[in-house]
C-alpha cells in the first residue's frame, strides 16, 4: 500500500478516536488516540523514530509545561482563592456576582491558561452559588464562555493560542492589542445573553451573603508566587527587547517559582496534567506523518493563501464546525502546516480567534468546557447539552461575527 494511503487511514482512525472517546471493544481516550496515532505512524514507516521526535514542538511543550507548574503553585497557595474573595465584595446581587465571574473569569483566563483556571475556579462558584442559595448553572455556563473569550486576548490564554502564538511569531504584545477587542466585546456579550436567557435567576434584588470561610488561602506563602508570576508577564510583553523565547520565560518562572515558593515541589509536580503533553507531543507527530506524505499539499487552496476577507471567513467557518468534532486543539495542529505555507499574519490571529470561539457553541468544542461540566457533575450539579447549547451557540456565532468585522478591519 502507498505510504500516503496508510499516513490517511492512521489519521483518519486517530481522529476516530478523539471524537469517539467511548468505543465498543476498546478502551481509549483522547491521549491514548493520539498515542496510538503516533506509534502507528513510526512502525509503519511512515516516520522515523529520530523524526517523529523532531516533529515535536518542544517550544509549544515547554511554554505550557511552564504556566503549569507556575499555575498549580498559585492554585496551592490559594491564589484564586484570594482572588475570589476580593471580587465578591462587589457582587451583592446574582446580576452583579454574573458580572464579577465574567470579568474574574475572563481576565484571569487571559494570561493563565484557561484549562487550569477553570479547574480551581469551577468548586468556589458551586461554594458560592450554595451559600447564596442561587441556581450554580447559568454562573458556570458564564464561567465557560469566558474562560474561552477571556482567553483569546494572549498567546498564554489557552493552548490553541500556544500554538499559534509560537509558530507564527507574533510579538507577545501586539497579539495582545489586535485580540483584545473582540475578547472585550465578547465578554460584554456573554453578560448580557446570559441575564436575557436566565432572567428568573437575575430578577432577585436581594442582597446576597456567601460564607467567607468558602476561601482558604496563604496570603504570606503566595507573596513569592505572585512576585514571579508578575514578573513572568512583564518579560512576556518586552521578550523581543531582552531576547528570550516566551517558552524559555515560562520555564524560568517554573524553575524560580518551584525554588523559591513556599509551596513542595514534590506536591507541584503532581498537579501537572503530564497527559495533556503526551496528548500534545503525539498530535504533532501525527500530522507531521500525514504533512510528510503530501496530504496537506492537496488541502491548501488558493483562497487560504490569499489572506484577504474570503480567506478569514473560511477560517471562522471550518473552525466553527471542526472544533465541534475533534475539539479547538486537535484543529489548531491540523492547520498548523498550511498556515505557515500561508505565512500570513491576519490568519494566524483569525485562526486563534475562530478556533477559541467556535469552542463556545457546544459542550464539546472545547476542553474547559468539559472539565467545568465534569466538575460540576461530581458535586450534583448537571448541565444538560441544551443547557450549554442555547447561550453557548448565540454567544458563538455573535463573537464569530464580531472577530471576522474587527479582524477585517485590520487587513
Amino acid at each position: 500500500m502507498e505510504p500516503h494511503y496508510i499516513a490517511l487511514i492512521i489519521f483518519i482512525l486517530t481522529y476516530i478516536g478523539i471524537i469517539f472517546t467511548r468505543l465498543p471493544g476498546v478502551n481509549i481516550d483522547r491521549p491514548s488516540a493520539a498515542f496510538f496515532g503516533a506509534i502507528a505512524m513510526i512502525l509503519f514507516g511512515i516516520l522515523s523514530f529520530d523524526e517523529a521526535i523532531s516533529a515535536i514542538d518542544f517550544n509549544t511543550i515547554g511554554l505550557l509545561l511552564g504556566m503549569m507548574i507556575i499555575i498549580a503553585t498559585l492554585q496551592l497557595d490559594g491564589f484564586f482563592a484570594f482572588l475570589a474573595s476580593q471580587t465578591i465584595r462587589i457582587a451583592q446581587t446574582p446580576f452583579k456576582l454574573l458580572i464579577a465571574i465574567t470579568l474574574f473569569t475572563g481576565i484571569t483566563s487571559a494570561f493563565l491558561v484557561n484549562d487550569a483556571v477553570v479547574l480551581f475556579i469551577t468548586p468556589l462558584i458551586i461554594s458560592l452559588c450554595k451559600s447564596g442559595q442561587l441556581n450554580p448553572i447559568p454562573f458556570l455556563i458564564a464561567e465557560i464562555l469566558a474562560a474561552n473569550t477571556g482567553s483569546l486576548m494572549t498567546m498564554t490564554g489557552n493552548p490553541q493560542n500556544m500554538l499559534i502564538g509560537i509558530n507564527s511569531g507574533i510579538p507577545y504584545a501586539e497579539f495582545l492589542l489586535r485580540l483584545i477587542p473582540i475578547s472585550l466585546l465578547g465578554l460584554v456579550i456573554i453578560i448580557l445573553v446570559i441575564r436575557l436567557l436566565y432572567n428568573k435567576t437575575f430578577s432577585q434584588k436581594n442582597n446576597l451573603t456567601f460564607d467567607k470561610n468558602a476561601f482558604q488561602y496563604n496570603f504570606r506563602s503566595m507573596q513569592w508566587s505572585v512576585i514571579i508570576l508578575a514578573g513572568v508577564v512583564i518579560m512576556f510583553f518586552i521578550h523581543h527587547l531582552i531576547h528570550l523565547s516566551i517558552p524559555l520565560i515560562s520555564l524560568t518562572g517554573a524553575a524560580l517559582i518551584l525554588i523559591f515558593g513556599k509551596v513542595k515541589p514534590s506536591k507541584v509536580i503532581k498537579q501537572i496534567d503530564w497527559v495533556l503533553l503526551l496528548f500534545f507531543a503525539s498530535l504533532f507527530v501525527v500530522v507531521h506523518g500525514v504533512e510528510k506524505v503530501g496530504l496537506f499539499d492537496r488541502v491548501i487552496t488558493a483562497n487560504l493563501l490569499l489572506g484577504n476577507a474570503k480567506s478569514l471567513a473560511f477560517i471562522h467557518v471550518i473552525s466553527l464546525f471542526l472544533s465541534q468534532l475533534i475539539s479547538n486543539v486537535p484543529l489548531t495542529v491540523i492547520m498548523l502546516p498550511l498556515m505557515k505555507t500561508a505565512g500570513n499574519e491576519i490568519l494566524w490571529l483569525g485562526l486563534a480567534s475562530a478556533t477559541t470561539l467556535a469552542g463556545n457553541a457546544t459542550m464539546i468544542g472545547a476542553m474547559a468546557n468539559l472539565i467545568v461540566i465534569e466538575s460540576a457533575q461530581n458535586k450534583g450539579i448537571k448541565i444538560s447539552f441544551m443547557d450549554f447549547f442555547k447561550p453557548g451557540i448565540i454567544v458563538s456565532l455573535s463573537t464569530l461575527l464580531i472577530s471576522l468585522l474587527v479582524l477585517i478591519a485590520q487587513l
